[in-house]
């Protein structure tokens, strides 16, 4: 699959508009047939008297003879304000900026253009100058952070037009003391349509496989006399979380314009991580020998408390932001002090709540190892067909442990390295080239892990004869002889389990 995401930098055009009621009238389109008249700096409006309320910063998406497509998913646009330094108007200290921000589009060239969203938002600059501020710097530029301008959840429409401008009234104090802005830069990031058309392929693709395997697996369990044990009603519950991320609703994005689809992909896979979380804490749990609750969901609330509470806290989060930008897409959570204090506070309480997990993962990891190699060293009072048995099981069981391990570690290194795919615009020419081998291979680790462990973990239909299961094997006639089988009374579902419990007993 090609790159995820294309970064493509777009350079406003200064438009004059001296009507009044700017906004309702017209839109002001920087190139084309019925382009707006154009000035090339502020020097050249202070000549001819324009004032800066006149002036619109106009960008069309995407640059000339080209048009956008439903493929690309989502738009979201960076800005940077290149300001240049004055001795007589300084950029002073936490300055704000005042943008009246409109989004347009339209699907034909010589259709009028239609309003998507209007928004007056408020920017904080932060800028730093290398320079003394002396009269030798003047004219040199400050070094400005990137800042959050628009995220659209779909791109249904083929052209985009953005205004932008920024009024000043010294009265209010709006837009004073920002320095002398000479251009506004936006950068655009879009999904490539490549990507995309794969991505869709591997979700069709797998949704079949996830349904058949689940249904199977039930069926196998509903066969069996008894009731399900908790570790088998939580692989299902994993299987049917692998399924809801995995149906492919994004193909209705490409005939609608449903820009909630974002905010949708974020809730599908925060619940699979949720329920991935708390398989990964109930598994090794069921698997020790000194845990006396065993099938029980309560008997886990304080490993699986931490998950729920740091999920909620980013459900919470991206409601705050994706949420609110259904309704206006220029609106970030992290442009005012309260809304970025209340973001980094769900961002802190999750990051704890997800260190708090993996101390209990790994401690839970350490006592499943050392209690199973604990009882190896009983193996060799066995008989030799029943220490053969007991030798496979922990050796598949333990294996299963490091899968579940190298799987966590991958899904790790998967968020970092998703993280910096967001982040690649800023750092100029840093660009990983893995990144979409990533996605889709995480993303098909997923499904090849849960699928394999309800294959593993279903129960078996084999039985054995009273005269074999009496012998060598030791062991309860009607119970199945693999680590992946599940026994026929409450026990638990595997030999390793029923293993542990006895021990437990004993």
């Amino acid at each position: 699959a090609p790159s995820p995401t294309t970064a493509v930098p777009y350079m406003s055009v200064k438009c004059i508009d001296v009507r009044k009621n700017h906004h309702k009238t017209k839109w002001l389109m920087p190139w084309g047939p019925n382009h707006c008249e154009k000035i090339k700096d502020f020097d050249e409006a202070l000549s001819r008297q324009i004032e800066a309320n006149d002036i619109v910063f106009a960008v069309h998406i995407p640059l000339p003879s080209k048009e956008m497509s439903p493929w690309f998913q989502f738009m979201l646009f960076i800005m940077q304000l290149d300001i240049a330094f004055k001795m007589d108007n300084d950029l002073k200290e936490n300055a704000e900026i005042t943008l009246d921000v409109s989004l347009a589009y339209r699907d034909d060239v010589f259709d009028d253009w239609e309003e998507i969203a209007h928004a007056v938002e408020l920017r904080k600059l932060k800028c730093t100058f290398g320079s003394p501020k002396t009269l030798d710097s003047e004219g040199r530029h400050y070094d400005c952070d990137f800042l959050p301008f628009m995220e659209i959840g779909s791109v249904a429409h083929k052209y985009y037009l953005i205004n932008i401008r920024l009024p000043v009234n010294e009265r209010k104090g709006i837009n004073v003391g920002i320095g002398e802005i000479k251009d506004i830069r936006l950068v655009g990031i879009h999904q490539n349509g490549g990507f995309t058309k794969v991505w869709f392929a591997m979700k069709t693709f797998l949704t079949p496989s996830i349904l058949i395997i689940m249904v199977w697996y039930w069926r196998r369990i509903t066969l069996m006399t008894r009731a399900p044990v908790l570790l088998e009603k939580v692989i299902f519950a994993l299987g049917i979380s692998m399924t809801f991320i995995n149906i492919p609703v994004e193909w209705f994005s490409i005939g609608f314009d449903w820009t909630w689809m974002l905010l949708f992909g974020d809730i599908r896979q925060g619940i699979f991580y949720a329920m991935l979380l708390s398989f990964w804490i109930i598994f090794c749990g069921e698997h020790m020998m000194d845990q006396n609750e065993r099938n029980r969901l309560s008997g886990y609330w304080k490993q699986v408390g931490p998950i729920a509470v740091g999920s909620f806290c980013l459900f919470i989060f991206d409601m705050c932001e994706r949420g609110v930008q259904l309704k206006n897409p220029f609106y970030s959570i992290w442009t005012t002090e309260v809304g970025t204090e209340l973001a980094m506070a769900f961002i802190i309480v999750a990051g704890i709540c997800l260190c708090l997990y993996f101390l209990f993962l790994c401690f839970m990891v350490f006592q499943v190892f050392r209690n199973i190699s604990g009882k190896q060293s009983s193996l060799p009072a066995m008989s030799k067909a029943r220490r053969l048995h007991y030798e496979g099981l922990i050796f598949r069981f333990k294996f299963l442990m490091l899968i579940t391990l190298a799987c966590a570690a991958m899904t790790v290194i998967f968020f970092i390295v998703s993280q910096v795919t967001e982040g690649h615009w800023k750092w100029g020419d840093i660009t990983i080239q893995v990144n979409s081998a990533f996605f889709t291979g995480i993303y098909g680790m997923w499904n090849l892990y849960v699928f394999a462990l309800m294959f593993l973990y279903a129960p078996s239909h084999k039985n054995y004869g009273e005269d074999q299961s009496n012998g060598d094997l030791g062991v309860n006639s009607g119970e199945e002889l693999q680590l992946t089988t599940t026994i026929t009374h409450v026990d638990g579902p595997t030999e390793v389990y029923k293993l542990a419990r006895k021990e437990a007993q004993e």
